[in-house]
């Protein structure tokens, strides 16, 4: 078993094109998304139509289910550029029943998928979509707990960008403090598989996961961040901040 993890896309063509490129080099053809196809990016329908060719599994994320439903506690930026999203969706090529088709890809997307000793999320074991589980969560013993409680084995999620290993024993590595590999083995652990379109963690390029029977390796990825941020530029709808930020992994 070899397969590709991704997360947080949020509309990047860009940056998921080139992911994709590299996961193909691998020689990987499975591939798992943990949701937000879209929200905050500027081509959120060639992302969701690239999503649903190439990933065998895709789960919802908390900016999926806002454009499908209310973006319940979005800041104002988060807000416009989910209104925004739905109208590119609403709007987009390929007539009423392709529009359709891409809705109701949307609508479908589960929020766990399950295997022996694995759990996959967006947020976290205890919210699937909407937790969120910081590094500096590892000083709050009850949280960290209460979702090691949950689990078999091992979880993978997203939602927050910031990519690292969290443990039982209450710590966090950054995939560079293992050297971008972690051994699995009878320890439980959670995994944050980082953004592929918009990472949080001071380093500007795309992250991913490749995932084995033996092993979690994390690879970043390259992308020509000023394409994107200048098409959110060129977006009114779409805050600056929201182009600024993809340059310094913020």
């Amino acid at each position: 078993m070899k397969r590709a993890l991704i997360s947080d896309i949020h509309g990047n063509l860009e940056a998921l094109t080139a992911v994709l490129d590299d996961i193909r080099q691998q020689g990987i053809t499975e591939i798992y998304c943990l949701g937000d196809v879209i929200g905050y990016g500027p081509n959120p329908v060639e992302c969701l139509d690239l999503v649903r060719r190439k990933c065998t599994m895709c789960l919802l994320g908390n900016h999926d289910q806002a454009a499908l439903f209310d973006p319940d506690g979005f800041n104002p930026v988060a807000f416009r550029a989910i209104l925004w999203t739905r109208d590119q969706i609403d709007n987009s090529t390929g007539g009423p029943n392709v529009v359709n088709e891409r809705w109701d890809f949307l609508g479908e997307l589960p929020r766990t998928h399950m295997e022996p000793n694995r759990l996959f999320v967006h947020g976290s074991p205890r919210d699937p979509t909407n937790e969120y589980v910081f590094p500096e969560d590892v000083y709050n013993q009850r949280k960290m707990e209460n979702l090691f409680d949950r689990l078999d084995r091992f979880c993978f999620q997203g939602h927050t960008h910031i990519p690292g290993i969290f443990t039982p024993s209450l710590e966090f590595f950054g995939p560079d403090e293992c050297d971008n590999v972690y051994r699995l083995g009878d320890e439980r652990a959670m995994f944050n598989v980082g953004s592929v379109g918009q990472p949080r963690d001071g380093d500007p390029r795309s992250c991913y996961v490749i995932l084995t029977e033996e092993s979690v390796m994390y690879r970043r990825v390259e992308y020509d961040v000023s394409a994107t941020a200048k098409k959110i530029y060129d977006i009114p709808d779409l805050d600056n901040m929201l182009g600024d930020r993809l340059k310094d992994g913020r």
